[in-house]
């Protein structure tokens, strides 16, 4: 704090009574005084503007830290809105895909109750199939049971035809018979003539045959034409006995 020069107070009697009357007026304390005080000023004036400056800086980088910072959050929120424009396209999308999924899960059910209901009713026709099939299986057995009893009792027959006859028939394999002649070779009697009639089809075939006729296509011709099995086994078996005696 500076210090204040205080002036006595001036005693005008007594100066006026000297004999060479002189007023000291402390020139050199008001100049030192003066000087003070403008030191005083100039060092206020100073520290003012130092602070002004100080504060000017200090509010224009807190301005520029906030226009910086005011920037960032406003990139920070465009970025945030595209963001959010992306998710709500990815939302709508997904809702889009959600209702496509539920549309066809729909379809794939209302497909699979119809199918339920195809299978019960497949189920409800394979019962009657097998309540048929079990019927005929029995008329089967039963009608097997009464052609075995017929062919034991056929049998000693069968058995006499085919001595007299020289002539045997059996069925092999699926649908193919097997029919073997004998004396039908006067200088060979015990010589076997064969063939094997596949009636598997609609076309009769002739898939194996001892000796190898040549008319034979013309006798399966005449087969398939008449449908008569009988009629070709005697036309083969005569075929083969003039075979065999043009053979001698």
């Amino acid at each position: 704090m500076a210090k204040v020069l205080r002036v006595p107070k001036l005693d005008l009697p007594a100066v006026l009574a000297q004999q060479n009357p002189q007023i000291d007026l402390r020139l050199d304390a008001y100049e030192t005084s003066t000087r003070n005080f403008l030191t005083a000023v100039s060092n206020y004036t100073q520290r003012a503007v130092s602070e002004i400056s100080n504060r000017k800086a200090a509010y224009a980088a807190e301005k520029k830290r906030i226009a910086e910072k005011t920037q960032q959050i406003e990139t920070e929120i465009s970025q945030s809105k595209l963001k959010e424009i992306e998710l709500i396209a990815v939302l709508d999308k997904e809702q889009e895909e959600k209702k496509e999924s539920e549309a066809s899960v729909a379809a794939f059910r209302r497909q699979l109750n119809s199918i339920k209901e195809k299978c019960a009713s497949l189920d409800v026709e394979i019962e009657q199939h097998r309540t048929v099939a079990a019927n005929l299986l029995r008329e089967r057995k039963r009608e097997q049971s009464i052609l075995t009893s017929h062919a034991s009792r056929a049998q000693p027959e069968l058995t006499a035809c085919e001595a007299t006859l020289k002539c045997a028939i059996e069925g092999i394999e699926n649908d193919k018979i097997l029919v073997r002649f004998t004396h039908l070779d006067p200088a060979d009697p015990d010589r076997e003539f064969s063939l094997v009639i596949d009636v598997s089809a609609r076309a009769y075939k002739v898939p194996t045959m001892t000796p190898f006729l040549p008319t034979l296509p013309i006798l399966l011709d005449e087969l398939n034409e008449s449908r008569d099995i009988y009629a070709f086994v005697r036309r083969v078996r005569h075929a083969f006995h003039e075979l065999a005696i043009d053979g001698r």
